[in-house]
């Protein structure tokens, strides 16, 4: 396998729990795990990736859909766990001190021969970060839960390679549905989620050209719709492929490398209950 890769799935997304993983074919990280222990382990497994590779866990946010499984998961397997110190005050989890390590902004953190930039968004959250996963200049970003699509998403956006971008509502849906008025001011209000609007002009106006994999992740059960996105985004695809982050599933596993590799080459198919492969029907 080229060594200027990574390996990168989305074990679920959504506000009912986020975890996502990158890696190499020796070590990984996860990015939040706001599903618990058990679902983790399970979904590793059915897509062949050994939690023993693991090494870390980032944490976004304090907010309970990326931090319910953390403590059960580092106590278990002895796993580090990266957040930042207002963060750690807020999560309500008392983490062994010896996996504790925090982390400060654009300040890169060096797992084996992975490499984390941890960047601040705008949510509304203590002190919430985005995360861009690096391996031999190969770039992965994470950026979810953003309420505007700051500079520093721009900036780092451009870079990457694929990236798991949130496209959490549609403008009308959210509108029109029966959420009470504060919780629609809430996710569209500048600290709460980015549209599939915005996520598509994000996309539009800042992906680089070696972009390889789009992620539309952290779609709302309620204010959207993966066929409505879907089709929103492959219109303007030019090349990327576009993988819809299931609120209740794991996605396949996705080889993103430096060089072009034929469409039927970029999944790697699950080594365990090759049944279980996962397809999206929209």
């Amino acid at each position: 396998m080229p060594s200027m890769s990574l390996f990168i799935t989305s074990l679920n997304s959504g506000s009912n729990g986020n975890c996502y993983y990158a890696g190499n074919t020796k070590e990984a990280i996860l990015i939040d795990a706001g599903i618990t222990c058990t679902e983790i382990e399970k979904r590793l497994k059915r897509l062949g990736l050994f939690i023993q590779n693991v090494k870390a866990v980032f944490i976004s946010h304090e907010h309970s859909d990326h931090i319910k499984g953390v403590a059960v998961l580092c106590k278990k397997y002895r796993l580090p766990v990266y957040v930042t110190s207002s963060t750690l005050q807020h999560c309500g989890i008392n983490f062994e001190q010896s996996l504790i390590n925090t982390f400060k902004a654009h300040e890169q953190i060096t797992i084996g021969n992975l490499y984390i930039t941890p960047l601040p968004k705008m949510h509304d959250a203590c002190d919430p970060y985005s995360f861009v996963i690096s391996c031999n200049d190969v770039k992965v970003g994470v950026f979810t839960d953003i309420g505007t699509p700051c500079k520093n998403l721009v900036a780092y956006f451009a870079q990457c390679h694929a990236a798991f971008l949130e496209a959490n509502y549609d403008d009308a849906m959210l509108q029109q549905g029966n959420y009470p008025w504060f919780l629609k001011k809430r996710i569209s209000g500048g600290m709460g989620h980015l549209s599939n609007k915005q996520a598509l002009e994000i996309f539009l106006q800042h992906r680089a050209d070696h972009m390889t994999h789009l992620f539309l992740s952290h779609l709302s059960k309620n204010n959207n719709c993966p066929k409505l996105v879907v089709e929103m985004f492959r219109t303007h695809a030019n090349g990327v492929e576009m993988v819809v982050a299931s609120r209740d599933v794991e996605t396949p596993v996705y080889h993103i490398t430096h060089t072009h590799i034929p469409l039927q080459q970029k999944v790697i198919k699950p080594l365990h209950s090759p049944s279980q492969q996962l397809t999206f029907a929209f």
